[in-house]
């Protein structure tokens, strides 16, 4: 089963409104929001984690944005701020992408860069 079809809004809701829901429980929650919950719902979580991004990795930076306008960051980049190595972040996408059925890697060429 893949992550489309194991939440719904109701029970995502639910989960991201409890108080003392576990923490893993609620990014799951907060991921099927991000890829399949109402629009309004996925603009405030994607400014909310864009302001924890460079909260969390100040000197993460992005390369370009998406033609939707996300910000896109090098991975290597990313591994470096997570502290890990660049393979594992690699890995760690590609699991993304199979998971979500999802394209999470974009081609250089096909984002704006930052000027």
């Amino acid at each position: 089963m893949n992550i489309k079809d194991e939440w719904d809004l109701e029970s995502a809701m639910k989960v991201l409104q409890h108080k003392t829901v576990d923490a893993k429980l609620w990014a799951e929650a907060v991921e099927w929001l991000l890829l399949f919950g109402p629009e309004d719902i996925r603009q405030i979580l994607l400014q909310s984690s864009g302001t924890a991004t460079h909260t969390c990795f100040p000197d993460l930076q992005a390369k370009g944005y998406a033609p939707d306008g996300q910000p896109c960051y090098s991975v290597a980049d990313m591994a470096k701020a997570m502290g890990i190595d660049e393979e594992e972040a690699r890995e760690m996408l590609r699991e993304k992408e199979k998971n979500h059925e999802i394209h999470h890697f974009i081609d250089e060429e096909d984002t704006m860069k930052v000027q």
